[in-house]
């Protein structure tokens, strides 16, 4: 197939430069006609091509090819035909030959009935449809074969050649009109079993078969715009004659955007707007028709205020037709979406009343749409992706965007649901979204702010533990064992056994070692060297590190507790970013604008910082919240850390 399909182009090509070749002696009208379907027709065959290398094992890309092939040989062949007529010794042609071509133009009847029985996905619709492929080729040759002994003349421009073999026989005329029929049945049976697969499929092949309906529906239009063109001018010409090359332009665009594109704008939209304005073109042609003649019979039919009072009567009744069209058209073809629609305002009205949570959005779309895998997730900045209004992750594959104002606020997902009309219902129900997202970010915030006030009380009651045990084995302990050797040795003081210079050199050597131990202990209260300020603390922190700190502090002094926040913010993603993130450098700043301190640390590490592993960071989210601000992590694997915490403070 992949052969034929890249065959058929080159021999289109051959003919479309013999053909200009011919074109450009006979120097007559038919420059234009000739290539405009030379370009038509290598435009499907290359559509065909693309289509066969796209989509393997599918002969809807090879049939594609073979009908660009003939428009472009049948243009071919009548610029032939001319230049024979214009000037009989410039090519040679034999009668015969124009017998055996008369009727080549089934042909491309013949391609399309087969490709709208493969399409789209290379097979038939049932067994039982096996015989007419075949039967189509053979239709094809016995009308061909038939065709060379018309009783009528050859097609034009051969009107006047002389038939080589005469006229045929009363049997083969009828077997003829058999075989005439038959092909066009056999062309109707290909258009129905687009119907039985239609019924039969779901999602992809759906889609696809709605953009040929698509087509379908410009064809069916035809006669609308050809009645149009009549009533309107007096008789069918240029504009029946653009508007079918456009329908047979329409057929091969929607199957390789079907074949290769189906989901690139909403099909089922483009599909009821286009039957909503073919409903609203008949309408209108009927009221122009209607009004045209009655104001014919006042004023005169040859009047300009004939003309110009049916036009306005068509205005008038444009805008409220087409809308009550829309929505009959909507009602009829979209059940599901209309379905959808109608429970979101329901569940909107509910929730004005009080009677109603917008959480049930979930629950009501499931119900309208029918649909028991769909899913309604939301952006919460406290989740690492999407979540339901019960906070269950919702699974990030095939997701459609639910946006307002521009800004991504949830997703709708769904297995079974086309996403054509999951974005419909997205775009309705997004206020809704937004309201339940705003309260599931409020709750997470209350449910954050509840375990950071526990997390607090452990913090305190774990650090008051520590404060004694270390009182309790440092220096109590010290202290205590001093004051039991100075009162053994005052009561050993009137013996005179005691020295005295070794008592008191052990004792004051005691006497330092508590005192060595409670600043150690008071130093994770308040560290001693923020006395010189926050540069020369972390100066003082960062010398020893194996990695190179750079400090951006701002030279104002701080509050001392916003002050003491930022030297342990900045201390554990210093230490975090040394031990555990492979970091390379590191980048430390403390500003302030206006009435807040804004502490960032940044490094070139592997990321993938999550606060839920450890306590560290959540112990600092807990010191920054108590002070009233707000800590920040952005931490994607791969492309580092960085933490930033905004403190308040006085202006």
């Amino acid at each position: 197939m992949r052969s034929l399909g890249l065959g058929l182009p080159g021999v289109a090509v051959v003919m479309t430069a013999g053909g200009g070749w011919l074109v450009s002696r006979l120097q007559s009208g038919l420059v234009l006609p000739f290539a405009g379907f030379a370009a038509l027709g290598l435009a499907v065959a290359a559509l065909g091509v693309v289509i066969a290398f796209r989509v393997r094992a599918n002969p809807v890309g090879a049939l594609l090819a073979w009908a660009g092939a003939i428009v472009v040989f049948l243009a071919a062949r009548d610029v032939y035909y001319e230049s024979w007529l214009n000037e009989p010794a410039s090519v040679p042609l034999d009668s015969r030959v124009v017998a055996f071509f008369n009727e080549s133009g089934w042909w491309l009847l013949a391609a399309i009935a087969l490709l709208l029985l493969y399409f789209p996905d290379g097979t038939l619709p049932g067994r039982r449809w096996r015989v007419l492929p075949p039967l189509i080729v053979v239709l094809a040759l016995a009308q061909q074969g038939f065709g060379m002994v018309p009783r009528e003349p050859f097609t034009e421009p051969m009107e006047g050649l002389a038939h080589p073999w005469g006229p045929p026989s009363d049997v083969v005329h009828v077997l003829s009109f058999v075989v005439n029929i038959g092909l066009l049945l056999a062309f109707l049976a290909s258009g129905v079993s687009l119907v039985l697969r239609f019924r039969r499929s779901a999602d992809v092949v759906r889609a696809q078969l709605k953009w040929l309906a698509f087509a379908g529906l410009a064809a069916t239009a035809y006669p609308v715009v050809c009645l149009a063109e009549i009533v309107v001018t007096g008789r069918s010409g240029v504009v029946a004659t653009v508007f079918g090359v456009t329908t047979i332009v329409a057929l091969f665009c929607s199957v390789g955007v079907a074949m290769l594109r189906h989901d690139l704008y909403d099909v089922d939209r483009v599909l009821a707007d286009a039957i909503s304005y073919t409903i609203v073109l008949l309408v209108l042609i009927g009221a122009y028709a209607v009004s045209a003649l009655a104001l014919g019979l006042v004023v005169g039919q040859d009047s300009p205020a004939t003309a110009a009072g049916a036009t306005a009567v068509c205005a008038v009744l444009l805008a409220p037709v087409r809308k009550r069209l829309q929505r009959v058209v909507d009602r009829r073809l979209f059940p599901r979406t209309r379905a959808a629609l109608q429970a979101i305002d329901d569940l909107q009205h509910r929730v004005h009343t009080q009677a109603a949570q917008p959480e049930e959005l979930e629950e009501a779309l499931r119900t309208a749409l029918k649909d028991p895998t769909l899913r309604v997730g939301l952006l919460i900045p406290a989740s690492t992706g999407f979540v339901d209004a019960r906070g269950v992750p919702v699974a990030d594959t095939g997701l459609v965007p639910i946006t307002l104002g521009g800004t991504q606020i949830g997703v709708l997902a769904s297995a079974t649901t086309s996403p054509s009309v999951l974005r419909i219902v997205a775009s309705a129900a997004a206020s809704l979204v937004e309201v339940s997202r705003l309260r599931g970010e409020l709750a997470a915030a209350l449910r954050e702010v509840e375990a950071s006030r526990a997390r607090l009380v452990q913090a305190g009651d774990a650090e008051r533990r520590r404060l004694e045990r270390d009182l309790h084995d440092g220096a109590q302990q010290r202290l205590v064992s001093l004051g039991m050797a100075m009162r053994l040795a005052q009561r050993q003081l009137s013996a005179g056994g005691v020295d005295m210079h070794a008592l008191l050199d052990q004792s004051v050597a005691e006497l330092a070692t508590a005192i060595a131990e409670l600043r150690q202990i008071a130093h994770g209260l308040r560290p001693a060297s923020l006395d010189d300020g926050l540069h020369s603390a972390l100066a003082a922190l960062t010398n020893k590190l194996p990695v190179p700190v750079t400090l951006e502090i701002m030279a104002e002094p701080l509050a001392d507790d916003v002050t003491i926040t930022a030297y342990f913010v900045a201390a554990e993603a210093i230490t975090n970013a040394a031990k555990h993130a492979r970091a390379s450098e590191i980048t430390v700043s403390v500003t302030q604008q206006a009435d807040e301190v804004n502490v960032v640390v940044k490094d070139d590490g592997c990321g993938g910082a999550d606060p839920r592993a450890g306590s560290g960071l959540a112990g600092l989210a807990d010191r920054v919240a108590a002070l009233g601000g707000s800590l920040r992590l952005n931490s994607r694997p791969g492309l580092g850390t960085t933490i930033q915490a905004v403190l308040p403070c006085a202006s």
